[in-house]
């Protein structure tokens, strides 16, 4: 009997680095652009990484869409955030609707938006919404698994296919967003669970989210801690974390990244839920990281944590915590000053100075 591998195995097994080649061929013209080297800083690696990842003469981000995932957790009946749980529905209608924050910023750096219901409590209708429930909302982690293993397998392939819709409508650089109440709770306790940490090592992962009081965030760790203490989810599974005590947003996102990197296209991160669920693609397939761009340094505690695992650098320091996939449209901005720097900026040679004479001055 021959086996066939499933998507989920086929997407990692297409997963390859990207091309150091074309990277060294990015720096060495960066370098020879008339300038002192590597003065643009992080432009300058955005756009050497950017020539790897797509590998053809001209760096091209025109077309990108923030893809938005709205899911809702169980957890909040144990009082682990300041809002209820039908804001996650209320809001992912505003981002439709082009009145919440990602909106407005995609709209303003000419990014479409890709809103897609895959784990909302309640059943939304909206003209511009993708629907992929997986179910509705994760089990309260506190007293029982978020997921099943399968259905995380779903929620993982969801965000394969998301890519592929993305990708056959021509985008070149996507983010990834989130609307859902509680997931900052849930992404503590997946980053606790791949980090093997247990009772008393959970706070320093653990933020506010939407404005805790001290004694709510000092409820906000217990609740974490006994989800673990609970659940005991294996650091060397991704998805036994992920089914254990994640979100159906992260198990999502963990696929949108997966795919992104299978189809070479370059991914933005957002916030703190974003960057956990990088962290799982990049246990999953370690070439992943190549195709990763964080955009800002959340405020969220546990962001420097996730961001210091995946070793990437943070071009925008802002004190964001919004979420939704805010943070995305603004490194889309940035992408495009590194490609303008990258093709229109002149060369020591076409612009006359001899580098000898170059040689002469300290900058």
């Amino acid at each position: 009997m021959s086996f066939q591998a499933s998507p989920l195995e086929r997407v990692l097994q297409e997963i390859v680095p990207a091309a150091a080649d074309y990277h060294k061929v990015a720096t060495q013209r960066l370098d020879a652009l008339v300038k002192p080297p590597q003065s643009l800083g992080h432009l300058e690696t955005i756009a050497a990484r950017l020539m790897a990842i797509q590998q053809q003469p001209v760096i091209s981000v025109d077309k990108r869409c923030v893809i938005v995932l709205a899911a809702d957790n169980g957890v909040v009946a144990e009082g682990v955030s300041s809002a209820p749980q039908t804001v996650t529905a209320l809001q992912t209608i505003n981002i439709l609707n082009g009145l919440a924050g990602v909106s407005v910023l995609a709209r303003q750096f000419s990014s479409d938006l890709m809103v897609v219901d895959v784990g909302v409590a309640s059943d939304l209708v909206h003209p511009n919404l993708i629907q992929r429930k997986i179910r509705a909302s994760t089990g309260n982690i506190a007293r029982e698994p978020a997921l099943t293993r399968d259905e995380v397998i779903k929620a993982l392939e969801t965000g394969l296919d998301l890519v592929r819709e993305a990708r056959d409508q021509g985008y070149k650089v996507l983010g990834v967003g989130e609307m859902g109440i509680g997931n900052t709770t849930t992404s503590s306790a997946v980053l606790a669970g791949l980090l093997g940490l247990g009772p008393g090592q959970v706070e320093l992962l653990v933020g506010r989210g939407a404005g805790l009081s001290d004694a709510d965030f000092c409820h906000k760790v217990s609740v974490i801690e006994q989800a673990l203490q609970l659940h005991q989810p294996d650091q060397n599974d991704v998805l036994d974390v992920l089914a254990k005590v994640g979100g159906l947003d992260l198990a999502t996102m963990t696929g949108v990244y997966l795919g992104a990197a299978a189809s070479r296209l370059p991914v933005v991160m957002d916030g703190f839920i974003s960057v956990v669920a990088a962290l799982c693609a990049v246990r999953l397939a370690p070439s992943v990281r190549d195709y990763l761009f964080a955009s800002h340094q959340s405020y969220e505690r546990g962001y420097a944590v996730a961001i210091r695992e995946l070793n990437l650098p943070t071009p925008l320091q802002l004190d964001m915590r919004l979420g939704e996939g805010s943070g995305c449209p603004l490194l889309f901005a940035l992408m495009d000053a590194a490609a303008a720097i990258y093709h229109n900026m002149g060369t020591f040679s076409s612009g006359g100075i001899d580098l000898a004479y170059t040689e002469e001055i300290t900058f």
